[in-house]
């Protein structure tokens, strides 16, 4: 086993662990979004951990899907977020829909 490897498999290692104690956090958490941090922490140390699989393998390659997977663990916990938030994943209009404009004397135009 040459140092490097060593290396990469103490990483390895040290994430397991630390995905474990996301998940325990995923499962006592005791409010909503502890929970969804949770997950979103262990989305991330999923990727660390693809990344260096792909370095400890030797294919670059790996590296795509890890990136394609922090993409999809970004838009995932954006959707949850909001799902929590508004109870729907539809946009709230009247949240975003701008003031009508207003004259000098305080009426619509």
């Amino acid at each position: 086993m040459t140092f490097a490897s060593a290396i990469d498999f103490t990483v390895g290692l040290m994430l397991v662990g630390a995905m474990l104690l996301m998940l325990v956090r995923l499962f006592i958490g005791p409010t909503l979004y502890d929970r969804v941090l949770a997950v979103n922490a262990f989305g991330t140390k999923i990727v660390l951990f693809l990344a260096v699989f792909a370095l400890a393998v030797g294919r670059a390659d790996s590296l795509d899907i890890a990136l394609l997977y922090a993409l999809i663990n970004f838009v995932a916990t954006i959707a949850i977020l909001k799902f929590f938030s508004y109870r729907s994943l539809e946009v709230a209009l009247d949240e975003m829909a701008p003031a009508p404009a207003r004259d000098d004397k305080g009426e619509g135009a």
